[in-house]
């Protein structure tokens, strides 16, 4: 599972690291305790008027809709890798996928209620997290949402919790926010079969940037969402 993440970097700096282009510095600030249903930037590849493919940094609510047969509890903030090619998430992974970046990376909880102690778990510079994205109604309002695609967590990440977020190498940035639907129109087997292959390079993918992970303590102060100040780059210094 993945229920905080950090994002330090300006907007420029996302924009150099992903070649993306909008993103108003006014709409972000970096924070470091960013939890469900707050508005972060991630990246996609849009299709312009014109048909070019266009990259951007765009702002996004961490949340997604919930199935009918689920209509109340937690914002719905993760998705499975496992169950990414059928179901309720085959759409948005056949045809909306994004870069969720993070930086130095996501939290994890050991301990029992009342006794919770978060780890920092990051690896080396901007982070990029697959994730889906898609339009909605939320209050009224049509905001752009996200969630972020985890994976069985392995090495440093194992060590914490039993899921992680699947991240992705640079080299599958351009496969994964692809806009060309990975469903082929009347060709079942051939729709399984891209999506079945993209699972493979993402699973692939995961593991090697899995394997650079590390981890140390945090302050408790990120506990509570609620009187955590997520704008202290302090909260994810190393305890001594």
């Amino acid at each position: 599972m993945c229920g905080r993440f950090a994002l330090s970097k300006e907007t420029d700096e996302l924009i150099a690291e992903f070649v993306a282009a909008g993103g108003r510095p006014e709409d972000w600030r970096p924070a470091w305790s960013i939890a469900p249903t707050n508005n972060v930037p991630i990246v996609r590849d849009a299709v312009s008027d014109t048909g070019e493919i266009q990259r951007e940094l765009t702002m996004a609510r961490w949340d997604w809709p919930k199935p009918a047969n689920r209509p109340s509890g937690p914002p719905i903030i993760n998705a499975r890798i496992e169950k990414l090619p059928t179901g309720f998430w085959v759409g948005a992974f056949s045809n909306s996928r994004c870069i969720v970046p993070m930086a130095p990376g996501y939290l994890e909880w050991t301990g029992e209620r009342g006794d919770k102690q978060p780890h920092l778990i990051y690896g080396d510079g901007i982070l990029a997290a697959a994730g889906l994205t898609w339009t909605a109604e939320i209050a009224g309002e049509r905001q752009r949402i996200f969630v972020v695609v985890t994976r069985e967590a392995r090495d440093a990440s194992g060590e914490i919790h039993d899921r992680m977020p699947a991240f992705l190498t640079r080299d599958l940035w351009d496969d994964w926010l692809n806009p060309a639907s990975l469903t082929v129109d009347g060709d079942t087997l051939a729709s399984k079969r891209n999506r079945a292959e993209l699972l493979d390079e993402l699973d692939a993918s995961s593991s090697v940037i899995a394997a650079t992970m590390r981890t140390h303590l945090v302050d408790r102060r990120l506990n509570n969402t609620r009187t955590v100040d997520r704008y202290d780059p302090t909260l994810l210094a190393p305890l001594q």
